[in-house]
Order: C-alpha cells, then sequence, then structure tokens
C-alpha cells in the first residue's frame, strides 16, 4: 500500500524537475506575417534560466529564461518581403524551426458578430471564396474563451489563404485584407478574435471599468450576477426539463402530432461574452504585443441600450488597448452601426442613433482613428447584413489614406455648423469631397427640424452649394434643432461625392436634449 501511494508522488515530483519545454504562443509560428519596419516582439516559455536564442534573416537576438520561465526578444525592423524566411529559435537542449514567414503589414479583426460574420455567409460567397487563393494573405483565429483569469495562449495557427480557408474566416477582415494585399503589392496577415454578440465592456479589464463612473450601473449588476448565478441548479433546472420534453415528444409522435420546442441548454454568463473583462483575458490578452499595424473594429449591436456609457467605454477600450500593447497609438477603425429594424413613421429617440453618435464623437478624441459609415447597408429585419463588401471596401478606404499615403476618399461627411434664418435652418458639413450629392431623388431626405417645443417632425430640404443643406418644416418658423438620420432605420440619402465615389453623411443631431440611454 505505501508503494502504490508513494510512486504518484515520486513521478509527480520527478516531472517537476524536468526541463521546460521550449514554446512559443501560436500567434507566433509557421506561415506568420511580421509587421514591416516594427521592431517585432518574439517571446516564449523555456526552463528558468535558459538561455535562448533566437535568428531571421541575418539578425540574432539572445534572451535569458527569467521566473516562470518566460523570454522575450525584439527584431529589429524589416522590409515587406514575400521572400520566406525562416525563424529558429535555439535552446539549451532544444530547438524551434518556424519556416514560410513573411515581413508585411499585420492586421486585428475584432469586435462582435457582424466581424465575425463568415465570407461563406455573406453576398456573393460562391464567387467569393472560388476566388480566395492568395498565399501571401495569411489569417489566424483566436478561439472563443470568456475568462477573468489572463490567458497567456491559445490554440491556432497562421494558414494561408485558400477557398477553404477563407470561407470560414471573418468576411469583412478577409475582404479588408485582401484589397490591402492587393492595393500594396506586399504580404498582409489577419489576426480574428471577434466574439457574437459580445459587450464592449468584455474587451477591458476591470480596474480600468471600475475607475469609469459611466460603466458603474454596468458593473454593480455583473456584481449581483456573479454573487448569485448557480451554474449547477441551472444545469438542473435543464436536464429536468429536458426529461419533461423528451417525454411529451414521445406522446406527440404517437398521437401525431408536432414536437414541442426543445428545452435550450443554459449558457454560463460567467464565461460568456458579456462578463466585464471575460474577453480581454481571454481572446485579446493572448496576442496583445504582437506586431500589428492596427485594428478595425465592428461592434455596437450589443451596447446599443448603453449609448451614452459607450461616450466614454470605447474610447477607454481603444486607450486601453494601446497602453497595452505598448506600441504607441496604432491605428483603429470602426463601423457605425447600420440601419437596423423597423422605420419610423415619426421622428423619435431612439436607442441605436445614440450609440451611432457615440461611435463619430470618439473620432474627436483620440488619434489616428477612423470610422466606416454603412447608414446605406443594413437589413431591417437583420443584424447582420450581407453585403460586407462595402463594410470593408469603407474601412480600408481609411487605411489607404491615413496609414499608406494612397489618396482616396476616406471620409463620411460630417456635420459642421448651423444657422437660422428666414425661418430656415442652414448646414454646413465637412468631408464633402467635390460636393454633397443625393441618391436616388434630387432632394435631400432623411432629416427632422424641431422649434421651442422640441418636437421633431419631418422636414423638407434642398441642397445649397457644395457644403450646405437647407432645411425647413410647415409650422415651424423659428428653428432651434435638426437631426439628420436619427432612427434606428433611417431613410436618408444624402452623400459626398469625388468621381464615382459616394460616401454616406454622417448621421448627426444639432441639439445636445437629453439622451434616452442616460444612466444605462
Amino acid at each position: 500500500m505505501k508503494f502504490n501511494f508513494f510512486l504518484p508522488l515520486a513521478l509527480l515530483s520527478f516531472s517537476n524537475l524536468l526541463p521546460a519545454e521550449l514554446r512559443t504562443p501560436s500567434v507566433i509560428g509557421e506561415n506568420m506575417v511580421l509587421q514591416q519596419k516594427h521592431e517585432n516582439p518574439i517571446w516564449g516559455w523555456a526552463e528558468e534560466g535558459e538561455q535562448i536564442s533566437v535568428s531571421i534573416a541575418g539578425q540574432t537576438h539572445k534572451a535569458k529564461a527569467g521566473k516562470s520561465g518566460y523570454w522575450k526578444v525584439t527584431l529589429a525592423p524589416m522590409d515587406a518581403s514575400a521572400k520566406a524566411k525562416t525563424l529558429s529559435i535555439k535552446g539549451k537542449s532544444s530547438s524551434l524551426i518556424y519556416s514560410n514567414v513573411l515581413v508585411g503589414e499585420v492586421w486585428l479583426c475584432s469586435g462582435q458578430s457582424n466581424m465575425g460574420w463568415a465570407l461563406g455567409n455573406s453576398d456573393d460567397a460562391d464567387l467569393e471564396t472560388m476566388t480566395a487563393n492568395y498565399p501571401d494573405l495569411r489569417l489566424i483565429s483566436v478561439p472563443q474563451v470568456g475568462t477573468q483569469k489572463p490567458q497567456k495562449d491559445f490554440k491556432g495557427q497562421w494558414e494561408s489563404t485558400t477557398p477553404e480557408i477563407a470561407k470560414q474566416f471573418s468576411a469583412v477582415g478577409y475582404l479588408f485584407g485582401r484589397r490591402l494585399h492587393l492595393a500594396l503589392g506586399v504580404p498582409v496577415g489577419l489576426i480574428d478574435n471577434a466574439w457574437g454578440g459580445s459587450a464592449c465592456e468584455a474587451w477591458i479589464p476591470r480596474d480600468r471599468l471600475n475607475a469609469t463612473p459611466v460603466a458603474k450601473p454596468y458593473m454593480q449588476l455583473w456584481k449581483e450576477t456573479e454573487e448569485n448565478y448557480d451554474a449547477e441548479a441551472a444545469q438542473g433546472k435543464y436536464e429536468a426539463q429536458k426529461a419533461k420534453w423528451t417525454e411529451q415528444a414521445k406522446k406527440a409522435q404517437a398521437a401525431g402530432k408536432p414536437r414541442p420546442r426543445a428545452p435550450r441548454a443554459p449558457r454560463n454568463p460567467l464565461t460568456g461574452q458579456h462578463r466585464p473583462a471575460n474577453l480581454y483575458n481571454g481572446v485579446l490578452k493572448p496576442i496583445i504585443g504582437y506586431g500589428i499595424k492596427g485594428a478595425i473594429w465592428y461592434q455596437g449591436e450589443s451596447n446599443s441600450g448603453r449609448g451614452h456609457a459607450y461616450r466614454e467605454v470605447f474610447p477607454l477600450m481603444i486607450e486601453t488597448w494601446r497602453r497595452d500593447w505598448n506600441q504607441g497609438d496604432f491605428s483603429f477603425y470602426w463601423v457605425q452601426l447600420a440601419d437596423f429594424m423597423n422605420e419610423d413613421e415619426e421622428p423619435m429617440d431612439n436607442n441605436w442613433p445614440e450609440l451611432r453618435e457615440a461611435q463619430t464623437l470618439t473620432l474627436d478624441k483620440l488619434k489616428n482613428v477612423g470610422e466606416a459609415v454603412i447608414i446605406d447597408v443594413g437589413e431591417g429585419r437583420d443584424i447582420h447584413p450581407r453585403n460586407k463588401q462595402i463594410v470593408a471596401n469603407r474601412l480600408v478606404r481609411n487605411a489607404l489614406a491615413m496609414d499608406y499615403a494612397i489618396k482616396v476618399p476616406h471620409q463620411s461627411p460630417r456635420y459642421k455648423s448651423m444657422e437660422t434664418k428666414d425661418g430656415k435652418a442652414i448646414l454646413a458639413f465637412d468631408h464633402v469631397g467635390t460636393g454633397l450629392y443625393t441618391f436616388d431623388v434630387r432632394e435631400p431626405v432623411g432629416f427632422a427640424i424641431c422649434g421651442k417645443d422640441k418636437k421633431f417632425v419631418w422636414a423638407k430640404a434642398k441642397l445649397v452649394g457644395k457644403d450646405k443643406v437647407e432645411v425647413w418644416a410647415e409650422g415651424i418658423d423659428q428653428p432651434v434643432a435638426v437631426r439628420y438620420a436619427w432612427s434606428n432605420n433611417p431613410v436618408c440619402n444624402l452623400y459626398s461625392k469625388t468621381g464615382s465615389v459616394t460616401l454616406p453623411a454622417t448621421p448627426f443631431r444639432t441639439d445636445d436634449f437629453p439622451m434616452v440611454t442616460n444612466g444605462k
């Protein structure tokens, strides 16, 4: 008995004396793309105190594994190259050889389901996938792990783009990356860590959220959930419901009747995509520090009821990512929420326009940011617009213009100022290209106006010169405020026009009336 009892302990003690395996995280490996002209960190784990040597393209760097075996070196900047390189990592008694490494542009593709939406489920999926053969466009996806414990690694690998690989990858990410790859003529690497339905707060560390007053209601809600949720009880309830349903289904089948709807298995909110910091720790932390050019982001639907708080929470998220990445204010471009749900018969306050406004205001708070307005792309009955090509095109315009000095129109018109004259409001706009333009009909539509009573009515409008719109309504002699595309699913048609390129005007309001999402 003594022998049987102590042998496992002896084996365990012996295993603890074995040298730690030399390894790197999954984001570093075969087929990866390193960011050009950037000091790329390469890191991993080995036996504590072990000397590590890292070599690539004629440069060699050395490091010593510290406590917990962690080591890191920083590669000298390299120019973009489609010529395959080999990254060699050597330790005391083992080595890693990663081949087919390229140098080019690396972008993170993040957000919720509209970013995660697969190419194979998007418009023209058959044509897009059958032509997706790009050996120098490399893709890697991070599995969905929601946790309060910071993760060091994930299960995944870099792969060259083929039809089968592209079909499963983020449509917006792939289409964005393909445009960059073809326009720049350099390798492109894309990292997808989007998670459908995710809340912005889940992408931010708790300490940062706790220090942000507008996030307090959400944090309090989650404190109560964390204290009260019983995963075992929820599972037990489900098993009981399932057993009852099984009996009902048998009886229905015997009677020739339709089966009742089966109960849904419970989702543990503690490991889901809404809990504060869960995604920061689970799907972002493992890649923080990897050399990137920037990030593209498509999220906001899950925060639409908290538009007022999003004014601070969203910039906080970007600032936190930049701080923790430690490579300066890298570029960050996002997609504004599309049109969705029913059209309003009369002007009214809604959640979605307030979230869109919060997204737009972030343009004025941070450096190196951009917005893709897609108020003309949505589908009223589906929160997932299938036309991801337009979304990607408007994102990539920001990158081409702001990161790669390619002169393409990239900014949607934005409201600049308002003056009133003879019972009319005259609105001026920035970023109008060669001039404002209306789609489908000659008159601008989508405007609402109010007087001192603050009751908005639909307005008439007309273009005035290159950058102005005149707005008025019968019965309003003294206009106080104007709104444009201010609803969940607005009917609107104002664009800028530069040659054949048209970009939709950014939804806006001239007033600062109380928000319906204030305090939520």
